[in-house]
């Protein structure tokens, strides 16, 4: 009864959600709480005692974490404890912390913020009163108190971190006690830690915690402190940067700062390695680097297609899992099994440049040993230090004096610094902008062999030379987080040729970076016997691979990735198997297709591999033959040269790997297989249908010739009941789809006796739309496998939709049509996209209910919440505008007499709306508009109703083209505008917008910053076919001194991006002029007399290249050959010869000299050039 009432009499917490049997435990602390909450402040002998006792009995209690104590239960009793604890008892006050201690991190209980401060302030004043040998005690209470509670500790925090704070004064390197000191360093370290969704330290404690933190980590080791308690101190500091880095949100926004953390990381990283004391200057500073001073990276050769849409090989982010509470109130005293390394490998565990054969000659034509030579190799490795460094495997840890216990005991604490330090470097690198990274490159990554020095030390000599595996996979995991997203840094690498310069360029020294990163890699991946470190060599690998300009680089760079990445994909441990997977992958991605990368995919399978991966040799695996070929592999194949006809062993792989059951010598370590599965264990086929997908992707010519196979294979995993499996066959569907329609596009560089014949794809498609491809199109509870389905359904080829069954194409219809009232965006979005490209189809464009029905639904979708899916609906508008234009020019009008004007209107309606709309949408907004617009027949522009919405959506285009936007939506908006004027019934000239619309393009071309825009507004001047079309006299000259003063400034551009563009503005410059002097009325030339008086050198000097220089051939719009251009100035001068001059008037006289002198001197060129080369052929 009495525990009842003990318990009745605690401070209420939140009610409890339901009542509970109380446990033996819970029992326990109920009594000896109420026993304790009896007692009375006594200073007698006998209370001391009986105190004594309640705290060891509360001590020694057997808890388990959330085992049915309240935490409000443990807060009250911790405040009555302190309550009857008077500072003067130094016994009593040393076990009421220990007691604060215990409980608080045995049952991860939370103290709410008002005992919380009543708890500090008590354990504060301990500190000041109590004797110094309670210290440790009281320390160790604290730092349990403020854990994750820095927020809640403002009102203290003067106290403790203040100039002349408590905490500030015990971590002082002039404190007499080490341990104390550490303690002090570790109730800081806890300060800075927080919690998601709770403020964080002010900024000006978080700074001198990191100043306090830094100068720790920087002070050598003090005369009276220990080599562990020193590691203990380094790892709590280091913890503590960690913690603001993290939890703190604290940026290194200053030079100085983000150098001086650099600078001791790279130090406190090399702490307790043998033969590496290395001295570091206090602050590194950055290389300047031209990548990302303003300038644009240089692109590479090939773009990569997987850019144009979303990728189905999304790489996770690894974060750093946050440490649960009684993790990091754990002392550091806890044994580690870090020192598990590879038996019979020597420290240096290779010897960076020594006798191997080679490393010897960096990047020679030999490659690493792979069989008996390594092991011979390894015996050759001869390093000083050898003889310190025993091998310690994981069951010869417990640190027993006999067996050295004591050193094995420091080299894993000195183990777990560096290990801190690669953790708060990995919370730096994500803290920080990768611009700003980059500039410390070169003090954490080779570019040579390294000699030992600081400048030459790096991650990779960690990697290579640590005995800790897990202090290798630590520096391996930096190492990833620098290589990922390094594509623009690397992309200025460069050593396709010699180079024999007085200097070293930068290009060279980056690809220098990266052959070196390459070599070193695969020495440890060579070297290394731990699963969890070869995994993340193979990852580290996969992202260098994924970042580096290999169209850039000289070869045979990936052809040593490839060939020492192979025995593993047979590796026992099923982690590794998918990492190599990933990594060939990788490979298989990068600047696809590499012409080194299609000679290794068509490597014969004579080049098998190995399951043994402890000496891994090659062999043939009798699984790679077990997979029949397809039915129709042999008609799917294409005549091609024979070295193509090679058969593929990663795609053979692969299918095997996704299809066939596993063999035993994998399934031994296989943990992520379910308990029974006859098949390789889910992450492993997800990889290998992801690799399938990227040769599809990249390497199309290869996957070709196992079409009907890889159909097969698609098929039985759409059928399968794992949504990953089948997400990922899909994403391969639509990746082959995807490669069809590339190779029947008419700028494909596949010649037409080599592309999959189109019967073959028809039958292909056939075999989806009966397999399970509809049953995934409907899979409501799987809504992105349903969204993948819709953009596979898409990548079906025009040509080969037509010779579809009529069956399959209703099917296809009928379900995209159906899905688009989806309730899910992401397969609103695809269905909206799947239609934009149904309607392109020739087969269906011409078909009105098709296209009408379909706009109707993109209209739909156009009103829809999600910006993705009226980003999607947009474009699919704009293409259905296109097919209407498409449709303009079929010599059959009934297309265009039966479509629905209402219908029409709606279109307009929902265009001028989706124009205010974000740019996403705005850009195929206005596109589509131009089209309309276009479109309109007289019929239509005669109707009341139609007057005021083409008014409107002008209107929207003339505001799109003036106001500040994406400079996609300003192109577009003026290709649009192009595309209003081609439209011979809208009454252009005589119109109020008239010269509205003529004045926003005549400001574009001569002011825009983007010379595209520029060239689409002069194209578009020049496209209206009459001169009444251009409206008044001051209309038609404010155009010409506009296109006058628009070629003056051509070369006008701050940017040097532009330039670039800078001819083909000029052509179009030209060509208007020379259009609009083609349809100049007599009272017109008077102006063009006076522009030509003033600029005519200029214009006559432009008009001379327009007349002798080509375009672009994919520029539209342009006159393409000089003969074209040649006969257009002509037709000009035809034209002013036939003007009625008024009479006294000489600017018909001017202009047609103008015009003549002009000719005769390209004529007098072009026939120089002409006598030129027939001299220099006779």
């Amino acid at each position: 009864m009495a525990a009842v009432q003990v318990a009745a009499s605690l401070p209420c917490g939140q009610p409890r959600e339901a009542p509970r049997e109380p446990s033996s435990e819970d029992d326990g602390f109920r009594r000896l709480s109420a026993r304790l909450r009896a007692l009375q402040p006594d200073d007698s002998t006998v209370s001391r005692m009986e105190i004594h006792l309640l705290f060891d009995q509360l001590i020694s209690e057997n808890y388990s974490e959330g085992g049915g104590v309240a935490p409000e239960d443990v807060s009250a009793l911790l405040v009555r404890a302190c309550q009857l604890v008077p500072l003067s008892q130094n016994h009593l006050v040393s076990k009421v912390s220990q007691l604060i201690h215990h409980l608080l991190n045995r049952l991860q209980v939370v103290v709410d913020e008002q005992n919380l401060d009543f708890l500090l302030t008590y354990t504060i004043s301990a500190i000041h009163q109590c004797s110094s040998w309670t210290h440790m005690e009281i320390l160790q209470a604290l730092a349990t108190l403020v854990y994750c509670n820095g927020s809640k500790c403002q009102k203290h925090l003067p106290d403790l971190l203040g100039k002349s704070g408590l905490l500030m004064k015990l971590s002082d390197s002039t404190h007499p006690d080490p341990e104390v000191r550490r303690a002090a360093v570790h109730c800081m370290a806890n300060l800075c830690l927080s919690v998601p969704g709770q403020p964080c330290l002010e900024e000006s404690y978080q700074n001198i915690c990191f100043q306090a933190f830094l100068t720790i980590l920087r002070s050598p080791k003090s005369s009276d402190m220990d080599d562990i308690t020193f590691c203990m101190l380094l790892q709590n500091a280091l913890k503590g940067i960690q913690s603001l880095l993290n939890g703190g949100k604290m940026r290194m926004t200053q030079t100085e700062h983000l150098g001086a953390l650099l600078a001791v990381l790279k130090k406190v990283m090399f702490h307790g390695l043998p033969g590496f004391n290395i001295e570091m200057p206090a602050v590194l500073y950055p290389t300047p680097l031209p990548q990302y001073d303003g300038r644009s990276p240089v692109k590479p050769q090939q773009p990569e297609p997987s850019a144009a849409r979303p990728s189905a090989n999304k790489k996770k982010k690894h974060k750093v899992k946050p440490k649960k509470p009684q993790q990091a109130e754990k002392e550091e005293e806890e044994s580690s099994s870090d020192m598990e390394v590879a038996p019979g490998l020597s420290t240096s565990r290779v010897n960076a440049c020594g006798e191997n054969a080679w490393c010897s000659s960096p990047w020679g034509s030999q490659s690493l040993p792979v069989d008996g030579s390594r092991a011979a190799g390894r015996e050759q490795v001869s390093w000083p230090f050898t003889s310190s460094w025993k091998r310690v495997s994981s069951s010869e840890s417990d640190y027993s004096d006999s067996e050295g216990g004591i050193q094995g005991k420091m080299r894993s604490y000195q183990a777990k610094v560096r290990q801190g330090a690669l953790a708060c470097f990995l919370s730096t690198i994500k803290s920080i902008e990768k611009k700003v990274l980059y500039g410390y490159w070169s003090a954490f990554v080779p570019d040579t062999p390294e000699l030992g020095s600081p400048q030459s030390v790096s991650l990779m000599t960690l990697t290579l030379k640590d005995p800790s595996p897990k202090t290798r996979a630590c520096a391996l995991q930096v190492l990833s987080a620098i290589l990922e997203g390094s594509k623009q840094f690397l992309s200025v690498a460069e050593d396709t040729t010699d180079h024999r310069m007085a200097f070293t360029p930068f290009s060279v020294t980056i690809a220098s970076s990266i052959r070196e990163l390459h070599r070193c890699l695969l020495l440890a991946l060579v070297a290394e016997s731990s699963s969890q470190t070869v995994t993340q060599i193979i990852k580290c690998l996969a992202n260098l691979v994924s970042n580096a300009p290999y169209n850039r680089l000289k070869l045979s760079l990936l052809t040593k990735v490839w060939n020492h990445i192979k025995p593993y994909i047979r590796h026992k441990d099923v982690n590794v198997r998918v990492s190599s997977l990933t990594l060939l992958g990788a490979i298989v991605s990068t600047h696809a297709p590499l012409p080194e990368v299609q000679l290794l995919l068509q490597q014969p399978c004579s080049s098998g591999l190995s399951s043994n991966s402890a000496t891994p040799h090659f062999s043939t695996p009798d699984c790679w033959n077990k997979v029949p070929a397809g039915p129709s592999l042999e008609e799917a194949s294409v005549s091609s040269p024979k070295a193509s006809a090679e058969p593929c062993w990663l795609i053979r792989l692969c299918i095997s790997t996704v299809v066939l059951p596993k063999e035993d010598s994998c399934s031994g370590s296989d943990a992520g297989s379910a308990l029974g599965s006859t098949y390789e264990p889910c992450p492993m086929r997800l990889e290998a249908l992801q690799v399938l997908a990227h040769l599809a992707r990249g390497y199309f010519s290869m996957a070709q010739l196992y079409l009907m196979e890889l159909g097969e294979v698609i098929c039985k995993c759409m059928g399968e009941a794992n949504p990953s499996i089948q997400l990922h066959s899909v994403k391969l569907l639509e990746e082959l789809g995807t490669g069809l329609i590339q190779q029947y596009k008419p700028d494909s560089n596949t010649v037409p006796k080599q592309r999959v014949p189109i019967h073959v794809v028809v039958m292909f498609w056939t075999a989806m739309l009966n397999g399970p491809l509809p049953r995934a199109l409907q899979s409501s509870e799987h809504p992105t496998l349903q969204a993948s389905a819709c953009d596979a359904l898409s990548s079906i080829l025009p040509e080969a939709f037509s010779s579809l069954p009529n069956d399959k194409q209703i099917l296809c219809i009928t379900m995209l049509l159906g899905l688009n009232d989806n309730k899910n965006h992401l397969v609103k979005a695809a269905t909206s996209r799947a239609l934009g490209v149904y309607v392109l189809f020739p087969c269906l464009r011409q078909d009105v209910i098709f296209v009408a029905d379909t706009a109707n639904a993109i209209l739909m979708s156009l009103q829809d919440k999600s910006l993705n899916v009226r980003a999607k609906a947009a474009w699919s508008l704009g293409n259905l505008t296109d097919t209407l234009i498409a449709n303009m020019d079929t010599p059959d009008p009934s297309f265009q007499d039966e479509f629905s004007g209402l219908l029409l209107l709606k279109m307009l309606q929902s265009a001028i709306q989706a124009s205010t709309d974000k740019d996403k949408v705005k850009s195929n907004a206005v596109r589509a508009l131009g089209n309309l617009l276009h479109f309109l027949q007289p019929t239509h522009i005669e109707r009341p109703r139609f007057a005021k919405i083409i008014e409107e959506s002008i209107q929207a285009l003339i505001s799109t083209v003036v106001n500040e936007a994406a400079m996609k939506v300003r192109w577009n908006a003026c290709y649009a505008m192009g595309n209003v004027f081609k439209n011979p019934a809208l009454p252009l000239g005589s119109a109020p917008w008239t010269s509205q619309a003529y004045k926003a393009l005549t400001s574009v071309v001569m002011s825009c910053k983007n010379f595209k825009v520029r060239i689409r507004s002069a194209a578009a001047l020049s496209i209206p076919g009459g001169r009444a079309q251009y409206g008044s006299l001051e209309q038609f000259a404010q155009i010409w001194n506009a296109l006058v003063t628009a070629l003056q400034k051509s070369e006008d551009t701050t940017d040097f991006l532009e330039f670039k563009y800078c001819a083909s503005l000029r052509t179009h410059i030209c060509q208007a002029l020379v259009h609009l002097l083609s349809l100049a009325s007599a009272s017109d030339l008077p102006c063009i007399q006076d522009s030509l008086e003033q600029s005519g050198n200029m214009v006559q000097f432009y008009v001379l290249q327009f007349l002798k220089s080509g375009v672009e051939a994919d520029d539209p719009g342009a006159v393409h050959t000089p003969q074209e251009r040649d006969q257009m100035v002509r037709v000009a001068l035809t034209h002013i010869h036939s003007v009625q001059a008024l009479p006294g008037d000489t600017a018909k006289r001017v202009i047609v000299g103008f015009l003549e002198d002009t000719l005769a001197i390209h004529c007098d060129s072009a026939g120089g050039q002409v006598a030129l080369l027939g001299a220099s052929d006779q």
